[in-house]
């Protein structure tokens, strides 16, 4: 074997295995936005969103549903959750359905502003009540749930760092006590 043959060689195997182990890392990892639809039709992502967007209205600052919480929480639910917290998830998401059809004579989304935040006031009650008299084996509620994975995606996302958080990258020194006024932003740093 002369040296031009062994470089073609090293090269050769050095292209397999930098191109054949992309390959097998990619061959597992696949978005799951697609999959959601096993749990999740659109029109529950939508429903997700409204109530995200009653939780975390649009103000001067984008909303919930700017942030897109609902195909978050799609997500989170399909690839982090448990089956049975799965089950109490997308149990509860039918069952805000049905009470405001029971309240209001409307599904959640073709109800008013005011009639979500009334009957979304009164599910977070009971999930208070619930969550004090819960064993430590029973699953969470479904709207503490939704609540938790509403604030996770919206201050996670861009819409809700960028206008609701101010992000110092490289922090000086460190100020235990800065003058805060209500209102400002409060501080995120990695």
């Amino acid at each position: 074997m002369n040296r031009r043959e062994a470089i073609s060689s090293v090269a050769f195997l050095l292209g397999g295995t930098i191109l054949g182990s992309q390959a097998f890392v990619l061959s597992g990892c696949s978005s799951s936005v697609k999959e959601t639809n096993d749990l999740f039709s659109q029109s529950d992502i939508a429903l997700m969103d409204e109530i995200a967007e009653t939780i975390i209205p649009k103000t001067n600052t984008p909303g919930a549903k700017d942030a897109k919480t609902g195909a978050f929480i799609a997500v989170m639910i399909k690839d982090c959750y448990t089956p049975e917290d799965q089950r109490v998830f997308i149990d509860g998401l039918k069952k805000i359905d049905e009470e405001a059809k029971k309240d209001f004579s409307k599904t959640f989304i073709e109800c008013s502003p005011e009639d979500r935040k009334k009957l979304l006031e009164r599910i977070d009650a009971e999930q208070k009540e619930y969550q004090d008299k819960k064993e430590k084996e029973d699953p969470n509620h479904y709207f503490r749930m939704m609540k938790e994975l509403t604030l996770l995606g919206y201050f996670t996302s861009e819409e809700g760092g960028n206008n609701n958080l101010t992000y110092v990258e490289v922090p000086g020194r460190y100020d235990a006590c800065i003058p805060y006024k209500k209102g400002d932003p409060v501080y995120l740093n990695p």
